[in-house]
């Protein structure tokens, strides 16, 4: 990969500088690489960053960022007017970014309830304002599911502390739980980056966190559907503390 993944060292950062690698203006596909960014890629169930880049003075809209090929294309809205070589100002939509923090620490947080109780997570999709998490579990019933939110809340109000670090992959796949999606493996990359949060839970994970649990508030269980033995579905949200 070409670009530098800002965010993967400090989520808290706003605003950024970088040069342009590349420029793509094909049909209604107007998109550049950067030689650094604090854009997230959408992946991992967690939605891209949106902001915008200034460009000599003029603002180009970041309507979405995608891994294509290996590398961070940032989507504008117009045909970019500059070149390889320009220098950019980047900056985020910080509400939308920090919305996602505490929606994605949230998330560990209650799949490491839940994982435990035999949920295994099929899939999930963050969002702002909810989430979904889609899981194959046997007692799918809505007094032991706002039992296992309210043993998430419980831990969410301990003010666990979160880090990210790398481990080798060979010694992060022999940790249990490494990852709560059931048939999902990390990238097959020589390092994986490990989220911690407290001594409760860890995960490989490339996605944005808050530092502390209690900045992401409260789970709220939204609603449930019965999709059948293998597809249960949970949406919930979160309100602040």
């Amino acid at each position: 990969m070409k670009t530098d993944l800002l965010y993967m060292k400090d989520s808290y950062l706003k605003e950024f500088d970088a040069k342009v690698l590349e420029v793509k203006n094909d049909g209604e596909r107007h998109a550049v690489i950067l030689d650094q960014t604090l854009f997230y890629p959408m992946g991992g169930g967690q939605p891209c960053d949106t902001g915008k880049i200034t460009v000599d003075g003029v603002d180009y809209a970041v309507k979405e960022v995608k891994k294509e090929a290996g590398e961070v294309w940032h989507f504008l809205d117009r045909p970019a007017a500059f070149a390889a070589g320009a220098a950019v100002h980047g900056v985020l939509d910080w509400e939308r970014r920090y919305a996602h923090m505490r929606m994605h620490t949230a998330a560990h947080v209650l799949a490491a309830v839940m994982c435990p109780q035999g949920a295994l997570i099929t899939g999930n999709q963050l969002g702002a304002d909810q989430t979904r998490f889609d899981f194959s579990f046997e007692n799918f019933d809505r007094p032991l599911m706002e039992s296992l939110v309210g043993k998430a809340n419980e831990k969410l109000a301990q003010k666990l502390e979160t880090k990210s670090y790398s481990l080798p992959r060979e010694e992060a796949m022999k940790i249990p739980g490494i990852t709560k999606l059931a048939n999902v493996l990390p990238p097959a990359v020589s390092e994986l980056r490990i989220v911690e949060i407290g001594d409760f839970d860890l995960q490989a994970d490339g996605g944005t966190h808050v530092k502390n649990t209690t900045e992401c508030g409260r789970i709220v269980l939204l609603k449930m559907e019965n999709k059948g033995k293998s597809n249960r579905r949970l949406y919930f949200g979160l309100e602040k503390a």
